[in-house]
């Protein structure tokens, strides 16, 4: 082993892993540097190299306390492993002294004698001796805590989180299983909106799902993405997994919409309303269209607020202050980076995020950015004006779902991680790693591997960090949610990055303190009593559903993907208690679209078969595939044979919408999910990975306004059909 892969081992990179074919793949030497390089290591020498591994062979022992600590609230006794160094014999300290600072604020010390400690291990370097002991803590409430030592002329201090094994569970939003509609928001036609779905549609998606009997409505990651650059509208792809997308604010719910005389004037000019109707009417979502009727409006809005904020507006600046206030300086950054890119991007149209700006500005706290702050205060108050808007109007809705009696209510989504270019990576880089990509290796559905773009978290940095990126993230989804939807939960024990400037089937695993992480999620998801969903889809080593069970995660079930080896799909009963199934999801053709083949016609148009020879064998297949299923739904006698689709050519049809729900709704899985665009039999899938424009990815509209889909045949009879599987058992409205 050469010292380029024994550093890489000690950073915690794979030497291989073993495909979705069950063959090994071995790690490139050429990705092994360019990652580790990204990581910021030194490998312009062997002498580098070397000592670069001797720090991280000896870190555990140097330094007095790991950099977080992880107590299991369910024990009744806890230890804390520390690290002494040993001192000249006459000024050997006899004692040590520890304090806690809880995250209320109290704070408890204590002095014990180094010799009542139990030793764990020892071991010397460069005639120096270091021992570890076994340090007893006290038993403190789930939470975020410090704890500091000192030992003679030596101290540290560490995080030292307090949290529960398993999240909160199902059962306890829900006794009975549930159902309800996924849907992508922007997607929603309304008779009111501007363009795109925006939070009083999912009000009204809401309230309609409701009187269904549904229990939950899934969306896509409502993650903030470039206000000044509305063209890029990937939700997975945000510019901080913090705060919200300000485009789905409805604009005519803004509390001084219809009180402000210049944005009514503007509003219902002839011009104005051509935009609307423009907007509106586009085939596909034109998010550059909506955001231009959208922001010019609320820029009006603003300024009228601060016009007669003293006056008529005052609880509305008491409100927006309580939000600034309780958001801190996350909130100022990322209005700071919003504001700076907007300027940035009027001198340069190019400029798409910060690297492209003038050096002084890419560091968050350099001086030409606080002078930035001060001179463009009220620009940067604008930007935290419109994510106030948002987190009111997101919140009425939640508040909302409990009223209209949805155990669930709304189930949100938290992507992997942030677009490199956004407020994320600018306002922490140690914390990522630039340059690299979070990505997946080939499998069946993606040939050729994948690479998300998305800017990979160092491991090691989160931990020093005590996870409080993760907390902030969890938290900012799951005060509007009842279910969150984990992205790729698979990364957060194993992560596929892609090195810069390689391709997506060449990237490398590593490893994040999964244990750890785990019972971040859960101590969040208790503390907003929210259901998780981890998405463990794709190469997933063996036992690994198991483990997010364990920890009370509910697993990703895909009709799709439940199979034998045979091929056969697998009866519903197979499926866990502990899992959300559904029968496609956004990554995925729609059952329309699998059953006429639409997305191998799509795959071979878009070059994604390695060769012919695979598409042809995908086409052969897939005419087994649609037997199969047919198969496995008379089997379980949830469809009448007599209405079956067509097989040749395959053409999909209302008796088949109805079966693989009624096929999903006998599994004993909680949560069962049904895409509106599998509601409508929609053709075409929302998103195919690994395209930008060759598909209209993120863009597509729902063919009917919710007003006509809800009173559809088609969702009247799928709704029916629901309520007989899986009724919903009284609940109480609230007030």
């Amino acid at each position: 082993m050469d010292n380029i892969q024994q550093l890489a081992q000690l950073v915690g990179f794979h030497d291989s892993y073993f495909d979705s074919r069950g063959q090994q793949v071995f790690a490139l030497d050429q990705a092994r540097r360019a990652l580790l390089s990204a990581m910021g290591f030194d490998l312009s020498s062997d002498v580098k190299v070397q000592l670069s591994i001797t720090t991280l062979q000896q870190a555990a022992w140097r330094k007095l306390l790991p950099a977080v600590h992880i107590a299991k609230s369910e024990q009744a006794q806890h230890q804390l492993t520390i690290s002494l160094p040993a001192s000249v014999p006459a000024t050997e300290p006899e004692t040590l002294t520890w304090q806690i600072t809880t995250e209320l604020g109290e704070q408890l010390s204590q002095t014990v004698a180094i010799a009542q400690l139990t030793q764990c291990d020892q071991a010397s370097f460069a005639n120096q001796t270091f021992t570890k002991y076994s340090l007893p803590l006290p038993a403190l409430a789930q939470g975020y805590h410090q704890f500091s030592l000192r030992v003679g002329q030596h101290q540290a201090s560490c995080h030292l989180i307090f949290a529960p094994k398993t999240c909160y569970s199902p059962e306890q939003a829900a006794p009975q299983k549930t159902w309800g509609y996924a849907a992508q928001l922007y997607s929603l036609r309304s008779d009111n909106n501007w363009g795109m779905g925006d939070f009083s549609d999912l009000a009204q998606l809401v309230r309609k799902s409701a009187s269904q009997q549904a229990s939950v409505v899934g969306l896509n990651p409502l993650h903030p993405l470039y206000q000044n650059n509305p063209a890029h509208c990937s939700p997975y792809s945000p510019t901080s997994r913090c705060f919200l997308n300000t485009l789905y604010i409805d604009v005519t719910r803004v509390a001084n919409f219809a009180t402000c005389q210049v944005a009514q004037q503007v509003v219902n000019s002839s011009e104005f309303q051509a935009k609307i109707a423009f907007a509106r009417q586009t085939e596909l979502v034109d998010y550059p269209a909506v955001a231009d009727v959208k922001y010019q409006i609320l820029e009006l809005l603003y300024q009228d607020y601060l016009d007669h904020q003293d006056g008529k507006y005052q609880q509305l600046q008491d409100d927006f202050n309580q939000f600034k206030q309780a958001q801190g300086d996350d909130l100022l950054k990322a209005n700071t980076f919003e504001a700076l890119y907007e300027y940035f991007r009027a001198k340069d149209n190019n400029a798409y995020g910060w690297p492209s700006w003038p050096a002084p500005y890419q560091q968050i706290n350099s001086a030409q950015v606080q002078i930035f702050q001060q001179t463009h205060k009220q620009r940067i108050d604008y930007f935290a004006f419109l994510q106030w808007l948002a987190h009111q109007q997101l919140s009425q809705v939640k508040q909302l779902s409990k009223q209209q009696g949805m155990p669930i209510g709304l189930y949100l989504d938290l992507a992997v991680s942030c677009d490199g270019s956004g407020v994320d990576v600018w306002s922490d880089p140690d914390l990522y790693v630039s340059g690299a990509a979070v990505g997946a290796p080939p499998d069946a559905m993606n040939t050729l591997g994948q690479n998300w773009g998305l800017t990979p978290l160092n491991p090691v940095a989160l931990q020093q960090q005590g996870y409080q990126p993760l907390v902030k993230a969890l938290r900012s989804s799951m005060q509007y949610a009842g279910a969150l939807r984990i992205d790729h939960i698979l990364g957060l024990m194993r992560q596929y990055w892609v090195a810069p400037n390689m391709l997506a089937d060449q990237g490398i695993y590593i490893s994040f303190p999964l244990d750890d992480i785990l019972r971040i999620i859960a101590l969040e998801s208790r503390r907003a009593d929210c259901v998780v969903i981890g998405e463990d889809l794709g190469t997933v080593p063996e036992g690994f559903s198991e483990i997010i069970h364990n920890a009370g995660l509910l697993s990703y079930k895909v009709l799709f993907f439940e199979r034998w080896p045979s091929g056969l799909l697998k009866r519903p009963e197979h499926y866990p208690a502990m899992s959300m199934v559904t029968v496609s999801t956004h990554d995925l053709p729609t059952l329309a679209g699998w059953w006429s083949g639409r997305d191998l016609q799509w795959r071979q148009q878009l070059a994604l078969y390695p060769n012919q020879q695979m598409g042809q064998a995908d086409r052969d297949s897939r005419i087994n595939d649609r037997q199969n299923l047919l198969a496995a739904l008379n089997d379980l006698g949830v469809i009448n044979m007599d209405n079956a689709p067509e097989k040749t050519p395959p053409k999909m049809n209302r008796e088949l919408t109805l079966a693989v729900q009624k096929f999903l709704a006998q599994a004993p899985s909680h949560i069962q999910l049904i895409p509106l665009e599998d509601s409508l039999e929609i053709l075409e899938q929302v998103n195919i990975p690994g395209t930008i424009d060759q598909h209209p990815n993120w863009r597509q509209k729902l063919p009917l306004n919710i007003e006509q889909f809800c009173q559809s045949e088609a969702m009247q009879d799928l709704a029916q059909v629901m309520q007989n599987a899986r009724p919903k058992a009284l609940t109480r409205l609230e007030d």
